[in-house]
């Protein structure tokens, strides 16, 4: 019985020492050593740079780029602003002002370029963590590393991109357009999808990886946070950063190193100073300064490589990595110990056919179980409590107490099945089952996600504890628990990561992940001879913490409800509305759509380019606001051979924030130029070919409030341009007596949200 509760202890102190190991546990002070970096000197930017939203186009953006400009000239660094219109594949226009420095190196040598945006997503996000966690991480490392005085070979160029928020413009604009693009050989990106937890590395490169994972491990980072599957899932996602413009339009590789926990302040007005965890930005310097220090001598030219490497983070070895071609051969191996092990147990009878049999069959049961109840988690939890669809990213305030709910829900299904089974002397039959399904895992990773390959490392320790059960039938249960730490250490934090970054809709990777962890657990909990009265208290606990989980489903202050209102005038029907985006509306939406809203309206079939192609919901008729119709002057219109030239000029009577042009799939365009940017042909000679929701671009007013747009179309073709113009000001607006949202609603991110918009259609017969 002591063995057994010293096995549980090593087992919890496992999985904590899996989560604990990926931060620093302490905060550097305001009075640290001048050459390190200090989370408190770097919190003294953050204050100034996340007192107000700071969108592209907003006065406190401007506030903030010239507060950087003097932070780094501060820093005796010569700045330079960077601006031009650019359009990038998100169907954004608008002109960034990146703001750039450099520092000179010894060498004439390829340079290393420290990047992180510095404006706010929204009206209403403060940016403190996305992403002025990153440029307050930047600035603090450049003065701890300026202030040691050290030459260095590289080039050290230092960008904080604008209108990443937008689609990534600022980015797009530098590594076309400056001279300085051609000099990089690497960049550190600093970015984050949340406010707190580990930052994860995540590499941008068009080649292999080896030389970026050897470099890596040579820089020696405290607390690396890093694993090739988290690197093969992100290419497989939509979740562009701006270091991914270097990658496709530069060919330069790079380290992302972003925080995805509390997921639920991303792109919010929770973004705040307050809430940004301070450990995670530790976690940031902690990543900057050995990379700085050691790329900034290192041989820039020499990280392309064509072969891969496998790698993952785990405590006190940190970084392991190994090439891709050992994939195979590390299969085989495993599975050829395998079958000799069978064998061998089977001659010394200490492994049973049927026992085999009874093992793997319960353990596919429990795994199928445990995976739809994690498949159909979230859309049950959406059913009892439909307020959790108003949060669009899928990962509620709760979010936490669900994945522990789940995933002990799921370890007591596993104790409650394996009791079914239960034999004195049937472990080692038990956990054949097991080990054979991670191997078909395995081989399947191998061909098709070659990323988690690494899966097979706790399956030789498993397959080592296999080996002491076909020779012992009462093996010592602390060694058996020594030998389940590496599926612990490593696999642990996985159980979490997923639901984190992907949503709670991926509970299901949860509790399949605690199946798999348990079946490679049977060489200790195998001996447990009460187990259905360890899966009776895991269910109470389960339930206690549902408990706890529904006793926090409501919104309130501290963890407001995401909602949303428009305000829409339609020029061409001469009739106004109020949308929402919302599902559930609520008093303050109701004053607006009242308790019985329309869904039926034009405008609820209409998407703006949303993140999540999140249509309006309902809408309601509205008085008509008297709100100044745009100027629009038709100044060339010529037919030069098969093509009609026409030259349009836009201009919004009042202070907008965007301006969005719309046309049918149908029309086709010749050229295009905005505002003196030449739009770039497809193979067809064609411009906005293929485009989403019929939209031509979006374009975010920065300095120039008009739009001067030429292009041809066929001569014969009836063009016709819809135009939406969006002010973010709908509760600032004196024409409208909407009143600040209570303290228990926040403005719904990803979404065209507070705006007073207008529609007006152009056609050209």
């Amino acid at each position: 019985m002591f063995k057994k509760g010293v096995s549980i202890i090593l087992i919890i102190v496992a999985v904590y020492w899996s989560f604990f190991a990926l931060l620093p546990s302490n905060i550097s002070t305001i009075d640290a050593p001048d050459n390190a970096f200090s989370t408190q000197r770097a919190l003294l930017h953050l204050k100034e740079i996340s007192k107000n939203p700071h969108y592209v186009g907003s006065p406190d953006h401007e506030r903030v780029k010239d507060y950087l400009v003097n932070a780094l000239g501060n820093l005796g660094l010569e700045t330079q602003i960077q601006e031009g219109y650019v359009l990038t594949d998100w169907g954004t226009i608008t002109k960034p002002k990146n703001i750039l420095a450099r520092i000179k190196g010894t060498d004439n040598s390829k340079a290393l370029l420290l990047l992180s945006h510095y404006d706010s997503k929204s009206h209403a996000s403060l940016g403190a963590s996305d992403a002025g966690s990153g440029v307050v991480t930047i600035l603090e490392g450049l003065r701890a590393f300026l202030s040691e005085g050290k030459s260095h070979k590289n080039d050290i160029i230092v960008m904080f991109s604008d209108a990443e928020e937008l689609g990534l413009n600022g980015a797009s604009l530098f590594v076309k357009n400056h001279p300085w693009a051609k000099d990089v050989g690497l960049v550190l990106n600093f970015e984050a999808r949340g406010s707190g937890g580990p930052s994860y590395m995540l590499m941008e490169t068009n080649g292999g990886n080896k030389n970026l994972i050897s470099s890596f491990k040579e820089a020696h980072p405290e607390y690396p946070v890093a694993n090739s599957l988290a690197y093969s899932v992100y290419k497989k996602l939509p979740n562009d950063t701006d270091l991914t413009r270097f990658r496709e339009e530069g060919n330069i590789d790079g380290f992302n190193f972003a925080f995805i926990d509390d997921h639920f302040d991303y792109h919010t007005a929770l973004d705040t100073y307050e809430r940004l965890d301070r450990n995670t930005l530790e976690h940031q310097g902690s990543y900057l300064m050995p990379l700085l220090h050691y790329f900034a001598d290192a041989n820039l030219n020499n990280l392309k490589s064509e072969t891969d490497d496998v790698y993952f983070n785990v405590p006190l070895f940190k970084t392991v990595s190994y090439p891709f071609t050992w994939i195979v051969p590390l299969l085989i191996l495993a599975l050829l110990i395998f079958i000799m092990l069978v064998f061998y147990g089977i001659s010394k009878r200490t492994l049973n056919a049927k026992q085999i049999g009874k093992g793997t069959l319960m353990f596919l049961a429990v795994l199928i179980i445990n995976g739809l109840l994690g498949f159909f988690g979230w859309k049950f939890l959406v059913s009892v409590y439909p307020q959790y669809t108003e949060m669009l990213h899928g990962f509620t305030y709760n979010g936490h107490t669900y994945i522990w709910a789940f995933s002990l829900l799921a370890i007591a299904i596993c104790f409650w099945g394996y009791h079914k089974v239960y034999n004195p002397e049937n472990t080692a039959s038990l956990l054949i089952g097991p080990i054979f399904l991670w191997l078909i895992i395995c081989a399947f990773v191998a061909w098709q996600l070659q990323g988690a390959s690494f899966f097979i490392i706790p399956v030789f320790f498993a397959l080592v504890s296999l080996f002491v059960l076909v020779r012992q039938k009462q093996p010592n249960l602390i060694l058996m628990t020594f030998l389940a730490f590496p599926v612990l250490t490593i696999m642990s934090p996985f159980v979490q990561m997923f639901p984190v970054g992907l949503g709670l809709k991926l509970l299901m990777a949860s509790t399949v992940l605690v199946t798999l962890i348990f079946g490679l657990l049977i060489p200790v909990f195998g001996f447990f001879r009460h187990k259905n009265r360890w899966s009776y208290a895991l269910f109470l606990i389960t339930i206690c913490v549902f408990i706890s989980a529904h006793l926090n489903s409501s919104f309130n202050n501290e963890h407001p409800k995401p909602n949303s209102l428009v305000y829409y005038l339609d020029l061409d029907n001469n009739e106004a509305v109020w949308a929402t985006y919302d599902n559930i509306l609520g008093p303050w939406t109701e004053t607006y759509l009242t308790n019985t809203p329309d869904s039926k309206h034009a405008i609820t079939k209409t998407t703006f380019g949303s993140k999540y192609n999140t249509p309006f919901s309902y809408s309601k008729k509205a008085n008509i606001k008297p709100i100044k119709q745009p100027y629009v002057d038709v100044k060339k219109d010529t037919i030069i051979g098969e093509y009609r030239h026409l030259k349009l000029f836009i201009s919004p009577q009042r202070l907008v924030n965007r301006m969005d042009i719309y046309a049918d799939s149908t029309n086709v365009f010749g050229s295009f130029n905005i505002n003196g940017l030449e739009i770039e042909k497809d193979k067809n000679g064609l411009v906005f070919a293929n485009r989403d929701f019929n939209r031509l671009f979006e374009y975010y007013v920065v300095d120039d409030t008009f739009l001067e747009l030429e292009f041809s179309v066929p001569k014969n073709q009836q063009t016709t341009l819809r135009y939406y113009e969006s002010s973010f000001n709908m509760l600032h607006n004196p024409l409208f007596d909407v009143p600040e949202r209570p303290k228990d609603l926040t403005p719904k991110p990803f979404i065209l949200n507070d705006a007073v918009m207008l529609k007006k259609t152009i056609r050209f017969d």
